[in-house]
């Protein structure tokens, strides 16, 4: 039965090909839907934070994230409601931090155990069955929080949560579904590395497993630990593989096996699909309306900084000072830093001198600003989508110049008050490390989507100049 070399060839190579399109092209995606799932859960922690209904956890940037950890689940009493829900949604968030900004998402990480984990750390929170109702602790007692955080808040407000909640649940869908198909390629890409480890083993006797399927199976007990270390022995998936190879219908079976394994043609149809080149901005406004809770909790941060710092040269002379000139309402003197501006591009330092309160207030209006368009909802957003494209574009250049000016500076601004504190004081300044990577990554996705609109539109302008109609069938 040479055949059973034959398919197995035939199958390890499709093996090798999905799981290269699962490396370039599908995880990706699921990495993609895990930054949506992160920046929601960010808003939410953010606002309840804000509005006090939860405590920040002192300990949360001393925690090393190093694994997928699921944060627990378990009953609380309603007066605990707070500590306990607070704790397990900063883990969570944290998990979620790891995952999207150090966790490598291959094949060859994202094993049958791994997929498990990711499984049950999804079940933390039930997005799409959140209600005060929920019989799961930690749904029900989050949504029992917001709940309470909306009762007296602007429409914007409850707007963002519902919105955040809403793309929470539809992000939450796509990696569960991404999972499972993961999981089933896994146990066959198990199947192939025991065709492709234990088959070609010493002492491997192919002649006998060709013989039926208990040779085979007896083949593949007697040289699986040998050959496949410390991999689990799952006796389900290797009968699998046997029936496969002897069972009456094994052509059927073999042909099921690689239909699944089919990688989609990459090949375009030729007939173009019509792209809206307006909503490819637009998706631009929207990854820039995912920051604010980043600048925001920055703004905070670097608060804190700067009145540890003054906190240091506070003289009863400099308190009388600032008394008399409040209560003449005389405006303070700009107060500028001194800080290092790095360009990452070229690696070159530059000095550059910041005016504390302007760059404060400019931070406060972006985050107002692309809140104002986070949602198709919101206010801002409509009035953006109504002007044209060409506008649309020259507003979205200019954000994304500016916001990476922000970034960089809020990089010398870290620096800088880690620097200029006294040694005594070091460990009380807050870092902004977390908040730089997350603004990157929303910059990063919003340049994205511009240049791909600039691509679509160039691509377009050139075919008309070659007299080429990209509509026709």
């Amino acid at each position: 039965m040479a055949d059973i070399k034959t398919f197995s060839d035939t199958l390890i190579h499709a093996l090798d090909e999905k799981t290269q399109w699962y490396d370039s092209e599908e995880l990706p995606v699921l990495l993609d839907n895990y930054r949506m799932l992160h920046t929601c859960v960010r808003n939410l922690y953010d606002f309840l934070l804000k509005k006090s209904l939860i405590k920040k956890d002192p300990y949360k940037l001393d925690k090393k994230i190093s694994d997928i950890v699921t944060p627990e689940n378990t009953n609380f009493s309603e007066n605990d409601r707070s500590l306990a829900v607070g704790m397990r949604f900063s883990d969570y968030d944290s998990t979620l931090d790891f995952l999207c900004n150090y966790y490598k998402f291959s094949v060859e990480r994202l094993t049958l155990g791994t997929i498990k984990k990711l499984v049950d750390f999804n079940g933390s929170f039930l997005w799409n069955a959140f209600t005060p109702n929920s019989p799961k602790p930690n749904t029900r007692g989050l949504a029992g929080l917001l709940v309470d955080g909306k009762q007296g808040g602007d429409q914007f407000t409850i707007s963002l949560i519902t919105d955040s909640v809403s793309k929470a649940g539809k992000a939450l869908t796509s990696i569960t579904e991404q999972l499972k198909q993961l999981a089933d390629f896994q146990k066959e890409l198990y199947k192939g590395n025991v065709r492709r480890t234990v088959f070609t083993a010493n002492g491997f006797d192919m002649a006998a497993a060709e013989q039926s399927d208990t040779e085979e199976m007896a083949q593949i007990k007697k040289h699986f630990a040998s050959a496949m270390g410390k991999t689990p022995f799952y006796g389900e998936l290797v009968s699998e593989l046997v029936q496969e190879d002897h069972a009456p219908n094994k052509e059927e079976l073999q042909q099921a096996v690689l239909a699944k394994l089919n990688v989609k043609s990459k090949k375009e149809e030729n007939k173009k699909p019509q792209i809206d080149t307006k909503e490819l901005l637009m998706d631009a406004i929207r990854m820039l309306g995912a920051m604010p809770a980043q600048i925001n909790a920055a703004v905070q941060k670097i608060t804190e900084n700067h009145d540890l710092l003054e906190s240091e040269h506070n003289t009863l002379g400099k308190r009388i000072k600032r008394l008399f000139m409040k209560a003449f309402k005389i405006a303070e003197k700009p107060l500028f830093y001194q800080i290092v501006i790095t360009d990452e591009a070229t690696d070159t330092k530059r000095r550059e001198k910041i005016d504390y309160q302007e760059f404060m207030s400019s931070m406060q209006l972006r985050a107002r600003r692309f809140a104002a368009a986070a949602s198709k909802d919101a206010p801002g957003y409509t009035r953006i989508y109504a002007q044209p494209e060409e506008k649309i574009l020259e507003f979205v250049n200019s954000q994304i110049v500016e916001s990476s000016r922000m970034i960089k500076t809020l990089n010398g601004l870290d620096d800088y008050f880690k620097q200029a504190v006294l040694p005594q004081n070091k460990s009380k300044i807050k870092g902004l490390k977390m908040e730089v990577t997350s603004l990157k990554n929303c910059l990063v996705k919003a340049n994205q989507c511009r240049a791909d609109y600039t691509a679509y539109v160039e691509e377009e302008a050139q075919f008309k100049k070659l007299g080429i109609d990209t509509n026709e069938a």
